[in-house]
């Protein structure tokens, strides 16, 4: 009986595991299925992609009515997600009993409350984790952007033109986000919009310098071609500054990963050697307050650890 704690977690940590590398498979296989559907446009007519069946269309439709799946679905939006707000809502609730259920099972219901409580921050944090992931893979484009729109504009092309060009020529997310820029060209929105709504999706300061160099030149004119060839070069400096400061926190990042992960553990060790522990500890006020404060001290020792070691490029 003492191993069936140990087996639940096995269990749930194994199903962890499946699902992540499914999803990586599905996502890579995604991917390697819009790339070559791009490489055969370039011959001919690309064909039609059978589009993602939506779930559960009702939950999402009332989702989206309320303020608050409004707001997520600007939010995922960002993340470049192929999820829909109602989806994303049942995925969470069905995370939050999953957690809870595990938990339960392997400590205490009182730790599978906070562990719910956790998981839904998790969720939330995981949107914000997408979006910086986008944010950051087109950073990493953005030397190439300006190099694309350098000689689109040396040419002769117009800028409205050269970002055109370079959502068709760059792959994603840079080419996905200036094809909507080039999109609400197409519809009339001025330049000085567009760029802006790209900023605002994308937030960094290195997008804040190519959307201004781009908006200046659009209004008064002047040496586009080299205002972007020297943020080329400064751009590709950054991007090797920033890989090398990435690289050297990397320890780092894992420790603040690593220092809550030590407290649950110890936990499972108590309980595994002392059968019934947790259930005493946290049967009363005074054991439930401990725990809590336990736990937000953990909680309070991994954040400080990544808010020292954020280094801002």
């Amino acid at each position: 009986m003492n191993t069936l704690p140990l087996l639940s977690l096995a269990a749930v940590l194994l199903a962890g595991v499946a699902g992540v590398v499914g999803v990586h498979h599905w996502s890579a296989g995604r991917a390697q299925l819009h790339a070559l559907v791009e490489r055969m446009s370039q011959t001919g007519p690309p064909p039609e992609l059978p589009g993602r069946r939506r779930r559960f269309p009702g939950v999402d439709r009332r989702v989206r009515r309320t303020r608050f799946g409004r707001r997520l679905e600007r939010r995922i939006r960002t993340t470049g997600l192929d999820i829909t707000p109602g989806e994303y809502v049942l995925a969470t609730a069905a995370l939050l009993v999953l957690v809870y259920a595990a938990v339960a099972a392997v400590f205490t219901p009182f730790f599978g409350v906070l562990a719910a409580l956790a998981s839904l921050w998790g969720a939330e944090s995981f949107l914000g984790w997408q979006q910086a992931k986008r944010t950051e893979a087109f950073i990493n484009q953005l030397p190439e952007l300006a190099r694309v729109l350098a000689n689109a504009t040396q040419a002769g092309l117009a800028l409205r033109t050269a970002l055109a060009m370079a959502a068709d020529e760059l792959d994603d997310p840079a080419g996905a986000e200036l094809g909507l820029v080039a999109d609400r060209l197409a519809v009339g929105q001025s330049l000085d919009d567009a760029l802006a709504e790209l900023g605002e999706r994308l937030p960094s300061r290195e997008l804040v310098v190519l959307v201004t160099t781009l908006v200046l030149a659009n209004r008064a004119g002047g040496q586009v071609v080299s205002s972007l060839r020297n943020l080329t070069q400064t751009l590709e400096e950054r991007k090797e500054t920033r890989r090398e400061v990435t690289t050297m926190l990397s320890q780092i990042k894992v420790t603040a990963f690593a220092v809550p992960l030590l407290g649950f553990g110890f936990l499972l060790m108590i309980n595994g050697m002392s059968p019934g522990a947790l259930d005493e500890m946290t049967g009363s006020v005074v054991g439930q307050i401990a725990t809590l404060v336990a736990v937000g001290l953990y909680v309070l020792g991994g954040l400080l650890i990544r808010r020292f070691s954020r280094i801002q490029v």
